[in-house]
C-alpha cells in the first residue's frame, strides 16, 4: 500500500469493477468505478437509463432522500440510492475523481461494510493528479438537531469524527469512537463495521417492499438481546462503527476532504445531509483551502 501524498487530488489508476444485490432492491447490478481528470469530482453514471441524461454529480444539493441511505438524484430526475459505503472508501482513501458507472437505481450492498470498495479500489491501484487537493475549512460551529439527535461541525486543524450511539438493547447501548479521520484509521477501525438493523423493522420494510436484498450476509440482525448471525460481530462497538463510516461517507457529498470536527448523538443519513445542506448555507462558516493538515504529513 503506497501512503498518498495529500497535497495532490487523486484518481485510481484501472477500471475497478464488482458486482451485488441491491440492499433493498433485491436487485443485481454492475458497478464500474473508472479514473477521471482532476477536478472531475465523484460523479456517478446510470448506464441503465438512455432517454435522458444519466450522469449525477455527487454534491450535497444532489442529495434527495436519506431516510434509510443516501439517494442523489440529477436535474432529469435519474435516482441512485445506498452512495455511502463506496462515498467512505473514496474519502478515507482520497479519491478525489472518478466515474463510477451502475447498471441499476442502487449500489450493490456486497457485505454491508466499505470493506469490499476499499478492496477494490486497492486492486486498481491510485495515481496522484497534477491538481492541488482542495480542504473544506471549517471556520465556525455548525449545528443541527432534531429531538435527541444531533449533528455538528467544529473547527480543527484535522479531521477528526466523535459518535455516539444509545439503544435499548443490551447488544448494544451506548457506544462512542472518537478518532482521527485518515487512511490507516479507517482501514483499521472503520471499514470493515456492517450495516445492521432489528429483526422486527427488516420484517416492516419487506412488507413495504423494502430491504429485498437483505441478509446476514449484509447486516447484523439484532432479535431482542441476540445477534442473529452466526458468525456474531467482528469488532468491538462494531454497531457505532458503522454509524461513522456512513457519516464519512455522507459528509464526502461535500466534494472535498475536511479540516473540521464532526461530532454526532444518534444522527443518521438524514440528519448528516440536514447538516450539510446547513453548512453550505452559511458561507461564512466554512472556506476552501489547499492548505497540508499535519496528519496528512505524517504518514
Amino acid at each position: 500500500m503506497t501512503v498518498r501524498n495529500d497535497q495532490y487530488e487523486q484518481t485510481i489508476v484501472a477500471p475497478a469493477i464488482c458486482a451485488g444485490v441491491g440492499v433493498h432492491t433485491g436487485r443485481r447490478v454492475r458497478l464500474v468505478v473508472r479514473p477521471a481528470a482532476p477536478g472531475h469530482g465523484i460523479v456517478f453514471v446510470r448506464t441503465d437509463v438512455t432517454d435522458r441524461d444519466n450522469r449525477i454529480p455527487v454534491s450535497g444539493e444532489a442529495v434527495v432522500d436519506a431516510r434509510l441511505n443516501t439517494m442523489i438524484e440529477n436535474a432529469a430526475g435519474v435516482r441512485l440510492s445506498t452512495i455511502e459505503h463506496l462515498m467512505a472508501a473514496l474519502a478515507a482513501l482520497g479519491v478525489s475523481n472518478a466515474v463510477i458507472e451502475v447498471d441499476g437505481p442502487e449500489l450493490p450492498i456486497l457485505d454491508g461494510s466499505a470493506l469490499p470498495f476499499v478492496q477494490l479500489l486497492d486492486r486498481a491501484g491510485f495515481r496522484r493528479q497534477e491538481a492541488p487537493q482542495t480542504y473544506i475549512e471549517i471556520l465556525k460551529a455548525v449545528r443541527v438537531e432534531e429531538g435527541d439527535k444531533s449533528a455538528v461541525l467544529l473547527p480543527c486543524d484535522r479531521y477528526e469524527m466523535r459518535f455516539e450511539i444509545d439503544f435499548p438493547t443490551p447488544v448494544i447501548g451506548n457506544q462512542v469512537v472518537d478518532f482521527v479521520v485518515d487512511e490507516a484509521t479507517f482501514r483499521s477501525d472503520i471499514m470493515a463495521a456492517r450495516t445492521f438493523g432489528f429483526a422486527h423493522e427488516v420484517e416492516a420494510l419487506r412488507q413495504a417492499g423494502l430491504a429485498r436484498g437483505g441478509s446476514l450476509e449484509n447486516a447484523v440482525v439484532i432479535d431482542g438481546d441476540q445477534i442473529l448471525n452466526p458468525g456474531g460481530l467482528r469488532m468491538e462497538r462494531e454497531f457505532v462503527r458503522h454509524k461513522a463510516l456512513d457519516a464519512i461517507g455522507d459528509l464526502y457529498v461535500l466534494g472535498a476532504p475536511l479540516l473540521g470536527r464532526y461530532e454526532g448523538v444518534k444522527a443518521g443519513h438524514a440528519l448528516n445531509n440536514k447538516l450539510v445542506r446547513a453548512l453550505l448555507a452559511q458561507p461564512n462558516a466554512w472556506r476552501e483551502t489547499t492548505r497540508v493538515p499535519d496528519m496528512a504529513m505524517a504518514g
